[in-house]
C-alpha cells in the first residue's frame, strides 16, 4: 500500500480485550484497532494470545496494528518478533526504533521485519515509528524516518513520544516540522502517522499539514489518562467528530482559495 491522496484515518490503541470490546462499541467511528502494553513502553508490546484475541473481538473489516514494542538495535530478534504479530492475526506491524542510533541500524532492522513479514503475509502493512523527542534518548533523528521506511520497503513512517511524562508531539517536533515530516513521507510514497499525546486541540495543523494516520489513547481513555484511564466509546465518537469537522473545514478552505 503506498500513500495516493490525502486522507485522516483514526488509530485507536487498546491495551486489553476489554479495551478492545470498548473500541467495537465505537467502530463505526475508528479506522484501525492498535495493540499495544502501555506499561512496557510507548510502543510496548502486548502478548500473542492478546492480539488474536482482540483480532477475533473486532469486526472482520477493522484491520488490527500490533506494536512490537521500544526495540533494540537487534535485528534478527526484532524480526521474529514482528513474525509472531503478522502470525497473531496483525495485519499493521508497527516497530519503535529505540535501540537504533544511526538510519543504517534503523534500515536493517526494518528489513529484516519487512522481509519476516510479508514473506509469511504480503499485503501486511510494515510502518517504522521513531519517536519525537529522540534527542531525550538518543535515536535517530525524527526527519530520518520516512527515509528509513523508503530504503527498508516500509509502507509508512510514524512519529511517537518516547517519554510519557505530559510533553506531546508538538512539544518536541512542532506543527511545521511535522509537516515536513508528512512532506518527505508522501515524496517517498509513503503514509505519514503521527501519535504522541495529541489531543483534539491538535487536530487543525494535523488535518492542514495532511497528515495521514491519527494515532491516540489518552485523547479516548477515561480521564485522558492512557495508563490509569481506560478507552470510552463515547470520546472516540467525539474524537472522530472533531476530526471530521476539521477535514470539512479543511476542504471547504481549499475550495473557496481555488475559486
Amino acid at each position: 500500500m503506498r500513500w495516493k491522496e490525502p486522507t485522516l484515518l483514526l488509530l485507536v490503541s487498546p491495551d486489553s480485550v476489554a479495551e478492545a470490546l470498548d473500541c467495537a462499541k465505537a467502530a463505526e467511528h475508528l479506522d484501525i484497532v492498535d495493540v499495544k502494553k502501555p506499561d512496557e513502553g510507548s510502543l510496548g508490546a502486548n502478548y500473542p494470545w492478546v492480539i488474536r484475541e482482540i483480532r477475533d473481538s473486532v469486526p472482520a473489516d477493522k484491520p488490527v496494528s500490533a506494536t512490537v514494542g521500544d526495540v533494540p538495535y537487534k535485528p534478527g530478534t526484532v524480526a521474529q518478533a514482528a513474525l509472531g504479530a503478522a502470525v497473531s492475526g496483525a495485519t499493521y506491524i508497527k516497530v519503535g526504533l529505540y535501540g537504533c542510533t544511526t538510519p543504517d541500524q534503523a534500515v536493517e532492522v526494518m528489513r529484516g521485519v519487512v522481509r519476516a513479514v510479508k514473506d509469511y503475509r504480503p499485503d501486511a502493512f510494515v510502518v517504522a515509528s521513531g519517536y519525537a523527542d529522540a534527542h531525550r534518548i538518543g535515536c535517530v533523528n525524527p526527519l530520518a524516518l520516512p527515509d528509513i521506511a523508503r530504503r527498508s520497503g516500509s509502507d509508512a513512517a510514524m512519529l511517537d513520544t518516547a517519554v510519557k511524562d505530559g510533553t506531546r508531539l508538538f512539544d518536541h517536533v512542532p506543527p511545521d516540522v511535522c509537516g515536513e515530516f508528512v512532506r518527505l513521507a508522501h515524496e517517498a510514497g509513503l503514509l505519514a502517522a503521527l501519535a504522541g499525546s495529541v489531543t483534539v486541540g491538535d487536530l487543525g495543523a494535523l488535518t492542514r499539514i495532511g497528515t495521514d494516520i491519527v494515532g491516540v489513547r489518552g485523547a479516548v481513555c477515561e480521564g485522558g489518562d492512557r495508563n490509569t484511564g481506560s478507552i470510552q466509546p463515547h470520546l472516540v465518537a467525539a474524537f472522530r467528530a472533531e476530526m471530521d469537522r476539521h477535514a470539512r473545514d479543511h476542504a471547504a478552505a481549499a475550495v473557496a482559495a481555488a475559486s
